[in-house]
């Protein structure tokens, strides 16, 4: 089971860090990757671990910009979001698989309930 935090209203420059907390033990055997579903359109690939080690993949309009990480003592993974700009205004879900390198959501097995990111202008 996996749960997204750390959403909120913020404004655009502005930084803020969302967590996935996973309540399985397992949660080192996963890959935790981010999308997101702006109101009227459909979810979208945000960032996950590549095939390639200590390689992520972005989408193109975050890259540079967001970053994920993990630490799994705490079962958790985290998506940073730095210079957020009103266009990543979503709902931002992690959800997890066993398999590297997978940025459609259809490869991924369990997803957390979404947490809303609002950037003002």
């Amino acid at each position: 089971q996996l749960q997204a935090s750390g959403g909120g209203l913020v404004q655009a420059g502005d930084s803020l860090r969302v967590s996935c907390a996973a309540s399985e033990r397992t949660f080192s055997r996963y890959v935790v990757g981010w999308f997101r579903q702006a109101p009227g359109k459909e979810r979208e690939f945000v960032a996950a671990p590549s095939v390639f080690a200590g390689s992520t993949l972005y989408a193109d309009s975050v890259k540079g910009r967001f970053t994920i990480s993990r630490d799994n003592a705490k079962n958790t993974a985290y998506l940073q979001m730095n210079s957020l700009k009103p266009d990543d205004t979503a709902v931002y879900y992690c959800a997890a698989t066993t398999r590297v390198g997978r940025s459609r959501s259809d490869e991924y097995e369990y997803w957390g309930q979404g947490t809303q990111v609002t950037v003002s202008s």
